[in-house]
Formats: C-alpha cells, structure tokens, sequence
C-alpha cells in the first residue's frame, strides 16, 4: 500500500493520474486542461480542510461535503457534475494502483441534473447554411465551407476536425481516417458535397502556401489551416494548423449570419449529422459507428431529441392532444 498520500502527496498522485490520462490512454488537450483544473481544485480544498490528510483517508462524505461547498460559490449542478466525474476517475485509478482501499467516490451520487435535449437544426436550415458559405460571413470562403461540409457531412468533432491531415483524406476509397477520443481511429465517408468543397479548398490552401514561401514551397501536414498562415516557420513546428476555438468562432458566425440561435457550436452540426440521419431511417447502431460513439446509450440520445419533435408534432396537430 501506497503512503504517498500527505499534503505534497496529493499533488503528486493527481499528477501521476494526469501522466496515465496522457501517456497510456491519449486523453485530449481539452480533457487534460479540464481534469487538472477539477482535481487540482479538489486536492487543494482537502489540503485547506483536513490538513495531513493521507489520501487512502479521504471518505465519501468529505467529497460530498466538497460537492456543497461548490454549490455554495454558486456552480451550477452541471459543474458540479463535471467535478465529480473527474474526481471519480481518479479514485478509480487510485484503486486500480492500489494507492487506496476502499473507492469513497463509488459511494457519491451524481447530481440529478435537468434533462433538456439539444436545438437541432433542420435539414432545410442546415442546407441553406453551408450552401450560403460567401465573403459576408467567412474570412476564406472556400475553407470555411469546407470545414461545415465535414462536420455535418461527416459528423466529425471539432477536435477531430482539426486534427486531420492531407494523408487522412482517402479519395479513392472516399473515406476520411478520423482519430477519435483516446486515439481511437474510424474511418467515415466523404460525401460528394464534403468531397467538391475539399477539392475547392486544396487548390486555394496550395496557392497560399506557394504565396507565402519566399524560397521554396511551404509546406505543412495539416488539413486545415489558419488564415495568415501563423505558425508556419520551422520554429513553431511548421503547421499553421486551425485551432478549434477557431473552427468555434468560423460556424458560429455563419450561422448566426443565416438566422440559426446565437447558441450553435460545431458539436451542434455534430447533432444535426445524427438526427438527420435517423430521422431519415439510417440505423442506429450505423450512427453509433459513424459518429464513434464507445456506447450505444451515446447514441440514442438521437432518438430522444426525434422522439421530442414528434411530441411536439403532435401536441400541436393532433385534434385529441389538446
């Protein structure tokens, strides 16, 4: 047993736990950044609370009683989830490394939170967004449009999206290599409207790469690139690669632009990709492996949001619903 557990000692463990999330298992930048903050908070609340705690001394009752003092700064249920969720994992890991006995955080339920079910766009709204991609709302056109063709073409996240490079594009096969959460790879297929507006888009990145080499053609991996080309020097790693706030800020524009709520994100086009497809038959175990979902209840979550437009079909055409 593990007696590395006093004040320092936390610290330590969280940063061993951060090292496995990175090393052995290819959690994302976004999933590092979001679990170091939960668990840095959390060992430095017990460090304040219970002073010489050993960590195999920590007790269901403490978490929870760190769960109230959340709610008292005035976090949402939600946030206070998300805490949970990571200090969990790391109590599971604890175990699995035999730093604890007993798992105190198995005993702590999640906060019961308010089921609301994401705004989906419609087809009809969806087409007319990425069929509009003009000078008024994209700074390069042809890219942009290419970036909303493969996240409701493809289904792809953000982070996906800006993780590809040129050699995952397989056009003979018509398919895209796609490298998930936890490095998982899948392949999805290119549409002809993600294919065309890719092929748009290639000629224009190549003419930009030409232009902005001086003595020899610049040349990058990735997919995706920025718009003033910032990064390319060999000294910053020679990418240039689109950032996924920017992707944020790129479909958040077009959108608000073609009248959809101020609230669209790419996962929004993510959702639109799922719903659509089933609304128009596709099975469901086929959107669990197109959107590279680990567990078919992810998935379902689709039917939830078509079974609430029928509901609401109903409620308002039905003569015996009101």
């Amino acid at each position: 047993m593990s007696t590395t557990g006093t004040a320092s000692g936390l610290a330590e463990l969280v940063s061993d736990y951060l090292s496995v999330l990175a090393n052995e298992r290819g959690a994302s930048a976004h999933t590092l950044r979001a679990y170091q903050r939960e668990l840095e908070n959390f060992a430095a609340w017990l460090r304040e609370s219970y002073a010489g705690l050993v960590v195999d001394g920590i007790e269901h009752t403490q978490i929870r009683a760190y769960l109230g003092t959340l709610y008292e700064r005035g976090l949402s249920k939600a946030s206070a989830a998300r805490a949970l969720a990571a200090i969990r994992s790391w109590f599971k890991w604890l175990a699995r490394a035999r730093h604890i006995e007993q798992n105190a955080a198995a005993l702590v339920a999640t906060p019961k939170l308010p089921r609301h079910l994401p705004r989906v766009p419609s087809i009809e709204q969806m087409n007319r967004v990425v069929d509009s991609v003009r000078d008024d709302a994209a700074s390069w056109p042809a890219r942009d449009r290419a970036i909303l063709e493969m996240l409701y073409g493809c289904g792809i996240r953000n982070a996906e999206l800006t993780g590809l490079n040129l050699g995952d594009i397989h056009w003979s096969n018509e398919a895209v290599l796609v490298r998930g959460k936890g490095q998982k790879q899948r392949y999805v297929p290119l549409g002809d409207a993600a294919a065309q507006a890719l092929r748009a888009y290639l000629a224009e990145r190549s003419a930009r790469l030409v232009a902005a080499s001086r003595e020899k053609p610049a040349d990058t991996p990735a997919l995706f690139l920025n718009l003033h080309l910032r990064g390319l020097a060999a000294a910053s790693g020679g990418q240039a690669r689109l950032t996924t706030r920017s992707v944020g800020r790129i479909v958040k524009r077009i959108a608000i632009l073609r009248g959809l709520p101020a609230d669209v994100h790419p996962h929004t086009l993510r959702h639109a990709f799922g719903t659509h497809l089933l609304e128009e038959g596709a099975d469901l175990r086929a959107i669990q492996e197109l959107l590279g979902h680990e567990r078919l209840s992810t998935t379902q979550r689709y039917t939830q949001i078509t079974a609430a437009q029928l509901t609401e079909v109903y409620d308002r055409t039905h003569p015996r619903a009101k």
